[in-house]
């Protein structure tokens, strides 16, 4: 049995997209299982870089079709362009054989970002050449010093008095993946001549420059995270890509679109991860008996199994809000956050809850497993730290709760068209301002089941709090208190989209009933969390207990997804 709500190598066919698209995806995943899990395994643990994913990269067209937008893709016909539902679907494949490969993909296009928001058309079409010849971009932002913290940079630009418009740039960046082969890199800096936002640049620069020192890869892997240097590094008129407050806007912008990446790489992670687990313990024989017999094993692998089903329900339709934004409808800069830091920590547990199945197997070198549950941890801590996305996700709370807006219903978008909007999302500002559609009718759509319904009422409850004991003016200061309730609100946005993309794609019910069972428990788990913190008053302790609630029990439906995931047992392997 094909369990067709997981990426299998062996029945893939996305006959959804266009020829081309097809073409490249099942090219992706025949050049990965033509290799096998052994060279897969042994140039992940040999820290080997990736120039073979890059030549065959480079040699189908493949980064060059997927990532260079209509507008810059010229007389190359229709089959170039930004979509994200294609993008989306590379980034499980690419995950789902080994984050190292996903990684130069992801910061490839971070670096492109601020290029392809630019008025610069010299550089944009440098870029495009650039991907045509295969080569790999980077994205020169974050500091040793500063981090991410893009208010502070020591990368330094002096105007150079023998060029007009140029400058010399000198200072360092670091924690850069392909800072050691990129054909370009996108490089944060601020001119030394002018004070304030209106000194910031986001200019061009290439890493075989003699005036561009790597230093070191700051990471023990395949991937490389550079450190590099810049000393008096010349900056040319045609190397400027953006200056003053529309530089600023374009790395958090640039952020935007590359952070919603890692939501599919952690699903494709989860997958492979959990052929092999349920393969394993289905075959692994324990006091007579396989180890899937047991009762508690079963519930860990069928809470796995409903997590990664939720976790693509929701990037899938995520997707679509991506697809039609535009400067009235932003709904996905909430998506966005969410689909960082929900689905990546969604990942974590799918993978703990396999590991304490299959245990000491987990750790073996002939497994994918072992660099699994390695990879799966740095995903919720790129492009921000969970807590910076969940503090981000509470500014749109009270809109997204309690003042719901008229939206035209968003379509499933799968068709192939450029996703222009993204770099044209205008200043980094305004989110208090964001309103979306009630959240109420996809939760009202299935009333009848019964998890859903007891989430549901945890959902008013969590809107009856905000409107009766949201945190005080006091307790606005207290982050640890806010995370507590982003992840109330976490959770009703999470079922709101898996419940839209269940609507639109006919999910079995019991599926979705046992889904929310687990929500039910993990809401109910949050509030006792939020009973327990510091500065909670009284009000907002009696709540939290109050909105403690007890999944809805069924045996046969459990059974029932049980045996979907036994069904995963030997469904998959990769060849040696």
């Amino acid at each position: 049995m094909s369990d067709q709500l997981l990426f299998n190598p062996r029945t893939y066919d996305p006959a959804h997209f266009d020829p081309e698209t097809r073409r490249l995806l099942r090219a992706t995943v025949d050049w990965f299982e033509e290799r096998g899990k052994r060279r897969l395994i042994e140039d992940y643990r040999t820290r080997a870089w990736l120039g073979d994913f890059l030549a065959f990269s480079a040699k189908e067209g493949l980064f060059a079709t997927f990532l260079t937008p209509e507008p810059a893709a010229g007389q190359d016909g229709p089959d170039k362009r930004w979509d994200t539902a294609r993008i989306a679907a590379l980034n499980e494949i690419l995950g789902f054989y080994g984050l190292d490969y996903w990684y130069a993909w992801q910061v490839t296009i971070l670096g492109l970002g601020p290029v392809w928001q630019s008025d610069n058309a010299a550089a944009r079409e440098r870029a495009a050449e650039l991907l045509d010849a295969g080569e790999v971009f980077a994205f020169g932002l974050s500091e040793k010093t500063h981090g991410a913290d893009i208010y502070n940079t020591d990368m330094l630009l002096e105007p150079d008095g023998s060029v007009e418009g140029g400058f010399r740039a000198t200072g360092s960046k670091y924690y850069i993946g392909n800072g050691n082969a990129a054909g370009l890199v996108s490089v944060f800096g601020r001119r030394t001549d002018v004070e304030g936002p209106d000194g910031y640049v986001f200019f061009a620069a290439d890493s075989r420059h003699p005036a561009y020192d790597v230093v070191k890869n700051v990471v023990d892997s395949s991937k490389y995270v550079s450190e590099f240097r810049l000393t008096d590094y010349p900056v040319g008129p045609e190397d400027v890509l953006h200056t003053g407050r529309a530089a600023f806007d374009a790395a958090l912008n640039t952020v935007n679109v590359g952070k919603f990446n890692l939501c599919t790489a952690s699903i494709g992670i989860c997958e492979h991860a959990m052929y092999e687990a349920v393969t394993h313990a289905q075959g692994r024989i324990l006091y007579g008996r396989p180890v899937t017999a047991f009762p508690h094993v079963r519930r860990e692998l069928t809470d796995a199994y409903v997590r990664l089903v939720g976790m693509k329900l929701f990037s899938d339709r995520a997707v679509d809000y991506f697809r039609s934004a535009g400067p009235d409808d932003r709904r996905y800069l909430l998506f966005n956050p969410m689909t960082k830091m929900k689905v990546t920590t969604e990942g974590e547990k799918v993978i703990d809850l396999m590991w304490d199945v299959i245990a000491a197997k987990g750790f073996e070198k002939d497994t994918y497993f072992a660099q699994a549950a390695v990879e799966i941890r740095g995903l919720p801590k790129l492009e921000g730290t969970v807590h910076v996305n969940l503090a981000l996700i509470l500014k749109f709370m009270r809109n997204h709760l309690l003042e719901p807006a008229d939206y035209a219903p968003v379509p499933t978008r799968l068709d192939a068209a450029d996703d222009g909007f993204l770099f044209r999302q205008g200043p980094a500002r305004g989110l208090g301002s964001v309103r979306f559609h009630d959240w109420r009718p996809a939760y009202d759509a299935y009333a009848a089941v019964p998890n859903v319904a007891r989430f549901r009422a945890q959902a008013d409850a969590l809107c009856t709090f905000v409107e009766t004991a949201a945190p005080d003016e006091q307790q606005s200061r207290d982050l640890d208190l806010l995370l507590a309730v982003g992840q109330l609100f976490a959770l009703v946005v999470h079922g709101q989209l898996v419940l839209e993309q269940a609507r639109l794609t006919g999910l079995d019910e019991d599926v979705l009933d046992e889904l929310f069972g687990v929500l039910v428990r993990d809401f109910s788990a949050h509030a006792v969390e939020l009973h327990g913190k510091d500065s909670a008053t009284a009000d907002q302790q009696a709540w939290a207990l109050g909105a403690v609630r007890r999944p809805a029990v069924d045996a046969d439906r459990s059974a029932r997804v049980w045996a979907r995931v036994e069904a995963l047992a030997g469904a998959y392997e990769m060849k040696a």
